[in-house]
């Protein structure tokens, strides 16, 4: 691979995990974002974002090398064949876990295992600034030098790989494989307490720990209809966005990669949405997955009775109001910045996100899964909530700070209400459910009345709009519409928004970013709903071949080319794929049953 004025592709990055944080490993094997302890914390290697002063983790031959690369079945532990002209060598990359689930700290092993020949590797340990807020440093001890940056201890791990030598800010050396040989380089971290020192013997156990672990995870899965590897990789890699200690739900792994090449539209994503939380519980009880359902409702629920107002659009992994945004002075992935800790859209209204919440709840319910009576309290209030504010103009499903009465907003509501009644009907939630019923049909008659355009045989983005939304899409997979006007809908936003098998969100911003990846799934999906399940699954097999080598997904793909751009990986990208899938099949199912 080729790097540009230091940086990698963003589709040139794998993903591992430990339930806490993510480390991104591009082709060449350097690690260029990984927050220590937390997925939110600041990385202490962020070459992604700051090519010079951001931090990396280097293990690579010497020479000259090709690499292929995949996850180990089931698992999301990443291995990496690297030949060379003197031989080849297996590099297995792995965030471990302990014996009872996730460690007190952060412990990543590299492995490295000699297959033929003989070859050369250097690797080298250099913590960054911390997206310039710290300066690293090495620091002796009695047990060795450890690294220092900021609130966090780190220390390198070696086995077999003890030609090291020790700068003022990193940790450097070599060794050289053979056939059959084994080594290891590993590195472990804490913030604000004692570093435990691992035996490199037990690193290096721990790898192979970590791979049964999510082995007996994804035995859970239950899954065995179409594109069922592309699935199954999607569902990994939802989990890696699972934050254990809280049940929270990270929209993705990063912050500030951009959605197009000129800069300003730069996001932190490394927080939960009501809405991809909504997306995954779906996903993951649809898979018969228990305990991460389990623990994201019950911490939505928690951090919502917490908080005030009544929904938040999104919350910090801990469950707390996100605060304010800023702005580190480095220079983001190839030069676009800004880089952003923090995200604005925190204070908007989005009443979309009603919808969201009554949509968990009603999956976690129709699972066989009781309320608890505080919480049935609490949905009712939201539902009235829900009746008086859905007349209101909110941000929608974008965060668009151009205010409109969204055609997207006025369907979670109505999906919150169409859900409230349901869950009233079966005893889950007190209330009026009459007052529910009656709003919840005032806001189809409004949305057929206002936000159909006959002149374009299309739902429009708001009422008096010229251009479309793909979000309206969702109006199929939530059953307010799988009829003409949506089949219709679906043909002009093709025509409108569409390039190739990928759509844009919206009318006009293709002059602003690329397109986003969980539309065009979200075509599929409504595609399938409408009837038109062959042309849903033509599309579909176009689109799960758009994923970066190990199955993964960016929050957008440039049309012109097929590079990544935004966040990365984009759970609501894998989301969008994993419900088409189940779309689909659930349909072919119906099908084969008549």
């Amino acid at each position: 691979m080729s790097r540009e004025n230091g940086y990698a592709a963003i589709e040139d990055y794998a993903a591992i995990g430990d339930g806490r944080t993510v480390a991104l490993i591009a082709l060449d094997g350097r690690i260029d974002w990984l927050p220590i302890p937390n997925l939110d914390s600041p990385p202490p290697f962020a070459a992604l974002l700051d090519a010079e002063a951001g931090g990396t983790f280097a293990l690579a031959p010497t020479g000259s090398f090709s690499v292929d690369r995949s996850f180990v079945d089931g698992t999301n532990v990443l291995t990496s064949t690297y030949r060379t002209d003197s031989g080849t060598v297996r590099v297995t990359d792995s965030l471990n876990t302990g014996v009872a689930g996730r460690l007190p700290w952060v412990e990543l092993g590299r492995r490295v295992e000699g297959i033929d020949g003989a070859v050369e590797m250097a690797w080298q340990v250099a913590p960054g600034s911390m997206l310039g807020k710290a300066s690293p440093w090495a620091y002796g001890t009695e047990h060795g030098t450890v690294l220092r940056a900021d609130g966090l201890t780190m220390a390198v791990r070696t086995l077999r790989a003890d030609d090291v030598t020790v700068g003022d800010q990193e940790i450097h050396g070599t060794f050289v494989t053979s056939e059959g040989s084994r080594h290891l380089v590993g590195l472990v971290g804490t913030e604000n307490e004692p570093l435990h020192l691992p035996d490199p013997v037990k690193v290096d156990e721990g790898i192979d720990r970590t791979v049964d672990n999510w082995r007996v995870w994804s035995n859970e899965f239950h899954y065995d209809g179409p594109w069922n590897e592309h699935v199954a990789r999607s569902a990994l890699a939802l989990k890696l966005l699972l934050h254990s200690p809280s049940g929270a739900i990270a929209a993705a792994a990063t912050t500030s990669l951009p959605e197009n090449r000129v800069g300003g539209k730069n996001w932190d994503y490394r927080y939960a949405w009501v809405r991809d939380t909504a997306y995954t519980i779906r996903a993951l009880s649809r898979f018969g997955v228990r305990e991460e359902v389990h623990a994201a409702v019950a911490w939505l629920l928690k951090v919502i009775r917490a908080n005030d107002p009544l929904v938040n659009v999104f919350y910090t992994l801990g469950g707390e109001l996100p605060g304010g945004t800023e702005q580190p002075d480095v220079p983001g992935w190839r030069g676009i910045g800004p880089v952003v800790n923090g995200n604005a859209a925190a204070n908007q209204l989005q009443l979309g996100i009603f919808g969201d919440l009554f949509a968990i709840v009603r999956l976690y319910v129709e699972a066989g899964n009781i309320l608890d009576a505080e919480t049935g309290r609490l949905l009712a209030a939201i539902a009235d909530e829900a009746c008086d504010s859905w007349q209101r103009r909110d941000a929608g499903i974008w965060e668009l700070e151009d205010e409109q009465h969204y055609t997207s907003s006025k369907l979670g509501c109505w999906q919150a209400l169409d859900c409230a009644v349901h869950l009233a009907d079966a005893g889950q939630i007190p209330g009026v459910a009459d007052r529910w019923r009656a709003e919840r049909e005032r806001i189809r008659r409004y949305v057929e009345e206002n936000c159909w355009s006959a002149e374009r045989q299309a739902y429009l983005a708001y009422p008096g709009a010229t251009g479309l939304d793909a979000s309206v899409l969702l109006a199929a997979e939530m059953n307010f519409d799988r009829g003409e006007r949506m089949s219709s809908t679906i043909d002009a936003l093709g025509a409108e928004l569409g390039s190739g098998p990928l759509l844009y969100r919206y009318t006009g911003v293709d002059k602003e970013e690329a397109t986003f990846v969980a539309c065009a799934f979200w075509r599929v999906t409504a595609l399938s709903c409408v009837g038109r399940d062959d042309e849903a699954s033509e599309l579909m097999d176009q689109l799960v071949e758009m994923s970066n080598d190990v199955g993964l997904y960016s929050e957008m793909i440039d049309a012109s080319d097929g590079s990544f751009l935004g966040n990365f990986p984009q759970g609501l990208s894998h989301l969008a794929l994993v419900n088409a899938a189940l779309t689909i099949a659930h349909a072919h199912d119906a099908t084969n049953s008549r």
